[in-house]
């Protein structure tokens, strides 16, 4: 597949593949950032808690980009501030 991730710099082509495994009867998965997730108990669990991670993941960006904007803001006001009392 070939597509571009917004952390990607360039197109590129992915291969989709399993992030789930077993080892000695408990669960796993792989992430994109390099980590794996678990033990789980069963192979629905981990699967719910894949879905659960994505989600904790696409929050945690957005509160980053949110804080990220406040503090740009506030910077600006600040500045603002400054160069009007000059």
């Amino acid at each position: 597949m070939l597509g571009q991730r917004n952390l990607d710099p360039q197109p590129g082509t992915h291969y989709r593949s399993s992030r789930l495994s077993a080892v000695n009867g408990q669960y796993f998965f792989a992430t994109r950032e390099g980590t794996l997730e678990g033990p789980f108990i069963s192979r629905h669990d981990a699967e719910q808690s894949i879905t659960r991670y994505i989600e904790r993941m696409a929050m945690a960006d957005k509160l980053l980009r949110h804080s990220s904007e406040h503090i740009d803001n506030l910077q600006r006001r600040e500045a603002i501030k400054h160069n009007q009392e000059l």
